[in-house]
């Protein structure tokens, strides 16, 4: 392998010849040897929003020629474009503040820019990174790449699976079927009105999403190395939010405080936890359905799911509900996620926070895997659902709990007597209720009348 000799501040180092970073990155790649989980490429795109807005604004502000910010730019649009994929190596397992990705983003910036200029005009710490650490270019950079995460990836596969929903609950309005509390029969709901409940379910999870982005538009950048703004020219704050907001076309602004916003993680803990709150929501749809689907003979059976590969190893014509094992997997990988983030938010300590890296890892790996089973749980399982009307029927003649509609007409004790006979004796409401004596026939037929009950 071909080397290149780089240095920094601790002195020289041997770069692989064909690769853009420099000493630090290199450093980091050898003395970090854990794990295979790498920085992920959303951070990297952030980080590299974060560089381009800094060239503007230091450019507007007077501090950086025009020349290097525009240099700057082009190679942050080449970042963007994932032209430079293979320069970005590092992992997750670092530096708990995340400074040696910054510097990974630095030196690439830095080092493809004097190719593309043919000489060296761009240092990565006193041009890439003017006006900036990495103390508040990380959490800036956690922030944009979950925000984007979000509106690109999650918020339109929720929009998807809530049209699914509505249809579904239009076409099987007026479908009578058992409802259910405690795993026991309950007094009928139609099928419409039990998707309704999942339909909201999830608008409800959508908007607490969406609510729950408003405190991680406000950014620490600005704040450099303890909140303090050291070395940032007048106005550098507000005007790199300015400029992040126009290349996002998010409401982005500068953080209040930047005390806070670089020793606290608050805004993507509360951000997380609505993910935990949708990733809750989509465990109980998944096991609603895989029971609603369950036998097919010595089960609820009243659904039946897309046949989308063989079930079994050994047990032919085997179906198994695996889309809803797949999304319950995710739920509970999101949830553990939860716990990460409110603990590794409770351990900054002064002026910073130094569990980031691990922190944007969990809350990236979140939104994509939840927009991902969403999305495979909607196309693959739910609009390909068959409703068993007959099934559904055969269980709510069956059901003891339709004399809950006469507790109005013989009183709450009599229909219980009612429903203990007919259990006892394995009989029909209607027989158990002629044999007590309470009401006629025809009385009878009129009053418990399923479809009256929804």
């Amino acid at each position: 392998m071909k080397v290149r000799i780089e240095h920094d501040s601790l002195g020289e180092i041997q770069v692989p010849a064909d690769r853009y970073w420099g000493a630090v990155t290199q450093r980091s790649y050898q003395n970090f040897e854990i794990g295979s989980e790498k920085m992920p490429r959303d951070v990297i795109c952030a980080i590299a929003l974060v560089k381009k807005a800094a060239a503007i604004a230091n450019h507007t502000l007077g501090v950086l020629d025009q020349e290097r910010s525009e240099l700057i730019q082009q190679v942050c649009n080449e970042i963007l474009a994932g032209d430079l994929e293979n320069h970005f190596p590092l992992i997750v397992w670092q530096t708990g503040s995340g400074t040696q990705t910054n510097m990974n983003v630095n030196e690439v910036i830095a080092n493809r820019g004097n190719e593309i200029a043919g000489k060296k005009l761009l240092h990565p710490n006193d041009h890439v990174n003017k006006s900036q650490s990495s103390n508040d270019v990380f959490p800036t950079a956690m922030h944009l790449s979950a925000m984007v995460k979000i509106h690109s990836q999650l918020l339109p596969v929720l929009d998807h699976i809530i049209n699914t929903l509505t249809k579904m609950e239009e076409k099987y309005r007026n479908v009578v079927k058992n409802g259910r509390t405690h795993l026991q029969d309950a007094t009928p709901v139609t099928f419409g009105q039990e998707v309704s409940g999942w339909l909201a379910s999830i608008q409800q999870s959508k908007r607490m999403v969406e609510l729950s982005l408003q405190p991680l538009y406000e950014i620490a950048l600005g704040g450099t190395a303890v909140g303090t703004g050291l070395n940032t020219p007048e106005g550098y704050a507000e005007k790199v939010a300015q400029v992040l907001a126009q290349i996002t076309e998010l409401p982005i602004k500068t953080s209040s405080n930047k005390f806070h916003s670089l020793s606290s993680k608050d805004e993507l803990v509360f951000t997380h936890g609505a993910l935990a709150t949708l990733a809750s929501d989509m465990m109980k749809i998944a096991n609603d359905v895989r029971w609603l689907a369950s036998g097919p003979r010595s089960g609820i059976g009243e659904i039946t799911l897309p046949t989308n590969e063989p079930g079994s190893s050994i047990m032919p014509g085997k179906v198994n509900p695996t889309q809803c094992e797949a999304l319950s997997m995710v739920a509970i990988q999101v949830m553990a996620n939860d716990n990460l983030m409110s603990m590794a938010n409770s351990q900054g300590n002064f002026e910073l926070n130094v569990y980031m890296p691990v922190m944007i890892y969990n809350f990236i790996q979140s939104v994509q895997l939840l927009a991902d089973a969403i999305a495979s749980f909607d196309h693959k399982c739910l609009v390909g659902i068959e409703v068993n009307e007959r099934r559904m029927k055969e269980l709510v003649d069956q059901s003891l709990m339709l004399v809950t509609k006469l507790n109005t007409h013989i009183g709450y004790e009599k229909a219980a007597e009612i429903a203990k006979k007919a259990f006892n004796d394995d009989s029909t409401l209607k027989e158990a209720c002629l044999a007590l004596g309470y009401l006629e026939a025809e009385e009878f037929d009129r009053l418990v009348d399923p479809s009256t009950m929804v």
